[in-house]
């Protein structure tokens, strides 16, 4: 009877029933994705909320709004963040529950008919909003480009340890830092030049380190190395908080 199982067993691998380690050890697609469809989607009533009736002083629109936001508010409160923002999520929660309070307020105010409050919940529900963003989106796109092989290592190659895979994706992240290094902030950021610059000389010698150790195989040594490579980009995101 075993060797009939063992036979059904080969079988059903054979024809990709059977999930294999190697298969289970791979990220999905929109694992990596830095974005929340939902939150994407709220953009639409925010920009002719921020960008029109606010400066304009337009209540009665900013009212007529109050149906659209709360769809959207809704749809991100139930949203879930791809698993490569997964050490985001104490933060997004955090947002979350801000921006639901100040859309309570914010219909309040508007039911209210006290224009005075809905102008300020209107201030302050663009502000989180922007907050929200700011918590999925990178500053640059070479550091999103670095997280993508930096989790895929970290997440799917390290318990247990996958001396090979994990050979190519810290050579993937050598390539890519090289990129970072070349990278310059937005002029929105310049204030944080100086920080960013040297945390990211922290990282770029921690990615040498780590480089450097592949030849002798050493997995315990290997693994501290990542660790502190880890830190050294979890330091990174730090400087634009």
């Amino acid at each position: 009877m075993s060797r009939v199982y063992v036979a059904l067993f080969i079988m059903c691998v054979g024809l990709g029933l059977v999930a294999t380690p190697s298969a289970a050890q791979a990220p999905k697609p929109d694992e990596l994705k830095t974005s929340v469809p939902a939150l994407d989607a709220m953009h639409e009533v925010i920009m002719p909320l921020w960008h029109e009736a606010w400066p304009n002083k337009d209540v009665k629109a900013m009212a007529a709004m109050v149906p659209e936001i709360e769809k959207h508010m809704a749809a991100i409160s139930k949203a879930e963040l791809p698993g490569i923002l997964r050490d985001k999520q104490a933060a997004w929660v955090a947002g979350v529950t801000d921006l639901k309070a100040t859309v309570a307020a914010y219909k309040a105010a508007a039911a209210a008919g006290n224009d005075e409050a809905l102008l300020k919940s209107a201030e302050k529900l663009h502000s989180q909003y922007e907050g929200l963003v700011k918590i999925v989106r990178p500053v640059l796109k070479e550091m999103e480009d670095f997280h993508a092989s930096l989790y895929v290592l970290y997440h799917y190659q390290m318990n247990p340890f996958q001396l090979a895979k994990a050979t190519e994706s810290i050579q993937a992240l050598q390539a890519k830092m090289a990129t970072l290094n070349k990278a310059v902030l937005p002029d929105r950021m310049k204030a944080r030049t100086d920080a960013f610059t040297a945390q990211r000389a922290r990282l770029s010698t921690s990615v040498d380190s780590l480089v450097a150790l592949l030849e002798g195989k050493d997995e315990a040594r290997i693994k501290e190395a990542i660790e502190m490579m880890h830190a050294n980009y979890e330091s990174l995101e730090r400087v634009f908080e």
